[in-house]
């Protein structure tokens, strides 16, 4: 039997501002601040470390993501973050974005519950925005590949990614036994540069075809806060 959990997730959207993909950050920056005092989730931070030392990152995967897919601005919370992002819908009456202020004339909200976890079937999903695909560790090794060892760097960060979010919500799976494997293949695009806070990353879009089952507009990778790595089932 294949392990699977259900998780809570909510989507909030707000239909009538359009904004650019660009944006997510910036949706991050005012609702982490807007709604600082409720929960270290939103900003993806602790007011202050142990030592006193000031604010102190937190690492794991991000429960709150701020994304604009379609022009749509979104919020996605999953786990824990589901249920402060209802929590805090009636709340949100307006978007300040580089001192424009969007007022908020309809928002939606949809909540349910979502399976994850390892599949007996196989299932292909997009990457809605770029996907980064590298880090500072594997980013030399790949421009200093050929083609298929490329391949392999971008498949073991896909696989990761994904052992990542799973294990976000408490499934820990054993690679030792094969009824428990991550199964991937992966077809990205040709890399492009983006850049973000002035640090250049390459991003890929493209499409991956597994066996773990994920909800639609969860990211994947780094920066998955800020709208990075958004995927979506094909049908």
């Amino acid at each position: 039997m294949t392990p699977t959990i259900q998780i809570p997730i909510t989507t909030i959207t707000f239909p009538e501002i359009a904004l650019r993909v660009r944006d997510a950050h910036k949706l991050r920056g005012y609702f982490g601040t807007l709604f600082r005092e409720h929960s270290p989730l939103l900003h993806n931070h602790f007011e202050e470390g142990s030592d006193g030392a000031g604010p102190q990152y937190r690492y794991a995967y991000p429960l709150v993501q701020y994304k604009v897919l379609r022009k749509v601005p979104t919020l996605v919370g999953l786990g824990e973050g589901a249920g402060l992002l209802v929590e805090l819908f009636l709340k949100m009456r307006e978007l300040r974005l580089d001192g424009v202020t969007y007022p908020v004339l309809s928002k939606h909200i949809r909540h349910e519950q979502a399976t994850i976890g390892l599949s007996d079937d196989l299932h292909t999903y997009r990457y809605e925005t770029l996907w980064l695909g590298l880090n500072q560790k594997n980013y030399k090794a790949y421009h200093q590949a050929d083609a298929a060892a490329k391949a392999t760097i971008l498949k073991n960060t896909a696989v990761a990614n994904l052992l990542t979010f799973v294990e976000a919500f408490g499934l820990k799976l054993d690679k030792n036994q094969p009824e428990q494997r991550v199964l991937l293949k992966l077809t990205p695009t040709e890399p492009v540069t983006t850049k973000f806070k002035n640090v250049e990353f390459l991003g890929f879009g493209g499409s991956f075809t597994t066996n773990v089952l994920l909800p639609d507009d969860v990211g994947l990778g780094k920066q998955a806060a800020r709208g990075f790595g958004t995927v979506r089932k094909l049908a």
